[in-house]
């Protein structure tokens, strides 16, 4: 495999014109390794390269990307926000996104989101209904009732509700999904590696602190 580790160099201000040259001399173009929203969103932290990961529990691609998107979120500087948004594409997908915040509201989010991909891409869980959830929950050391009542929350369903929202506003419609600064989206289907993506990434986030986060 060709490999990106590389840092994107940027050639000039208006880098989108001709591409811009990476590890091996490929370039990156707008409408083949990534594509611009026609209608911006709001970001929320002004000042900021804010970078969002829509993504599924469930899906494999998902879990696959994972270890080199967790690597590149370790070496990012304090001007980089980024967060997760689950994506539930079917009704019956919601509980993965209240499990996502109601693990996020008790401050268990990062150590136990991996657990949960692992369940169900390597133990085949699916973790569907409310019992199969607290229960994988408690077995991993949180109080079960205190569990199901931050699931059962109105901030936790309100914000499950307010993920499917934003993932309508910015037209996911497959995961993983990133978006920079409101109006970049590329994902390793899109640029088509896991480590072009990467690149990606990084090209982007040099662009717009030039842009002065614009």
């Amino acid at each position: 495999m060709v490999s990106f580790s590389k840092r994107v160099l940027i050639a000039g201000t208006f880098i989108f014109l001709s591409g811009i040259a990476i590890a091996q001399g490929q370039k990156i173009e707008e409408g083949f390794d990534y594509r611009v929203l026609p209608v911006p969103q709001p970001v929320e932290t002004k000042g900021k390269v804010e970078v969002i990961e829509f993504f599924w529990y469930g899906c494999p691609h998902c879990y696959d990307f994972e270890p080199e998107l967790s690597a590149w979120v370790k070496r990012q500087p304090k001007d980089v926000a980024f967060r997760r948004v689950p994506v539930a594409f079917r009704d019956d997908f919601l509980p993965h996104s209240q499990l996502f915040y109601a693990l996020e509201a008790m401050g268990k989010g990062d150590s136990l989101n991996e657990k949960v991909m692992y369940a169900m891409h390597k133990e085949n869980k699916r973790l569907l209904t409310e019992n199969e959830i607290a229960d994988r929950v408690a077995s991993q050391g949180i109080d079960r009732n205190s569990f199901l009542a931050t699931y059962r929350s109105f901030a936790v369903v309100s914000k499950a509700r307010a993920a499917k929202q934003l993932t309508e506003a910015y037209r996911i419609d497959g995961v993983p999904t990133i978006v920079m600064q409101g109006k970049y989206v590329t994902s390793p289907s899109i640029a088509g590696s896991k480590a072009k993506a990467i690149a990606l990434m990084d090209c982007l986030e040099e662009k717009i602190r030039k842009d002065k986060y614009k």
